[in-house]
């Protein structure tokens, strides 16, 4: 996990436009690629390796009986998730979510994981409208098996995230608690989390919360950050908390080439970073993804009194 680094000096905080424009108006214009350290999530052991795709019967399928009335009533629960069968319907499928976040399950009848999280993933299905979940059994035949060879399926329950049909995230062997935060991380649209984009957006935000003075927490990270996926739940959970008196917002430094120049100039080597700006000037950063020592650096610029 990511430790806390020190505060900004006690001196004079820099305003945000020097620090935007430092690098820019320097005539050394080689600032140096800074190395991001993330520290990986131990991968768990909940994983079943699927077995070699070159043979064309692998799996042996029990069918139990459902009792009566249970038959109908579980294919109403998990309706929300589409059943994938081939790669033209994978692609179909990708192709009409457009750009909405996609969750694909890769599972196995004979994985005792996959059966465990896949009523989870039927819950999201339920609450989180504007993502879309697919199912794949890559057991069921030569054409799933195709599928789950394509996209590089070794091992199952796997959990891939698509948008715009470009795979954007992928996991082996997670639990509930880490798919949902996959979920909301990478499908956020809808939350009190400002979703910034470039350099532009920031300016924008910062411009417009002049007047009222409120404290903005921006979230810095990568894509790819297990512990940026971690925190973003606990981000969202705050924004709402304290929608009076903080505005959250986010970036990912690895979107664009405006948002990693973005993170050059205010100097982050580590993600997550949590800026705190208040009437356009930082006052201050917290490095890492504990959820306490978060709220407690909140708190701290708001004026509270903070002992750790």
């Amino acid at each position: 996990m990511a430790t806390i680094t020190n505060f900004l000096p006690r001196v004079a905080p820099p305003s945000l436009s020097t620090l935007l424009h430092r690098h820019t108006n320097s005539s050394n214009s080689l600032f140096p690629i800074l190395p991001f350290s993330i520290v990986p999530r131990p991968k768990p052991q909940t994983t079943t390796k699927l077995p070699s795709f070159s043979h064309r019967t692998n799996f042996v399928v029990s069918k139990a009986t459902a009792a009566p009335g249970t038959q109908k009533k579980a294919t109403e629960n998990d309706e929300k998730v589409q059943k994938v069968h081939s790669i033209v319907e994978f692609d179909e499928a990708l192709r009409a979510a457009k750009n909405k976040l996609v969750v694909v399950e890769f599972a196995a009848s004979h994985s005792y994981h996959s059966s465990k999280i896949y009523p989870f993933m039927v819950d999201l299905s339920r609450t989180c409208n504007d993502v879309v979940f697919i199912l794949v059994m890559g057991d069921e035949s030569d054409e799933t098996r195709e599928l789950c060879k394509r996209e590089k399926i070794e091992k199952v329950p796997h959990f891939s995230f698509y948008k715009s049909m470009e795979k954007i995230h992928e996991e082996e062997g997670i639990g509930p608690d880490v798919l949902m935060g996959d979920v909301l991380y990478y499908g956020d649209n809808h939350s009190a989390v400002v979703q910034l984009h470039c350099r532009d957006d920031v300016e924008k935000l910062i411009e417009d919360h002049k007047a009222d003075q409120k404290l903005i927490v921006l979230d810095v990270g990568l894509k790819h950050c297990g512990p940026c996926v971690k925190v973003y739940p606990t981000v969202i959970k705050l924004s709402r908390q304290m929608a009076d008196s903080v505005v959250f917002a986010r970036m990912n430094g690895d979107e664009n080439d405006s948002c990693m120049q973005f993170l050059k100039d205010m100097d982050v080597v580590e993600v997550p970073t949590f800026l705190f700006i208040r009437d356009g000037e930082i006052c201050g950063r917290y490095v890492g993804s504990g959820k306490g020592e978060l709220i407690g650096e909140i708190l701290r610029y708001q004026g509270v009194r903070v002992t750790y």
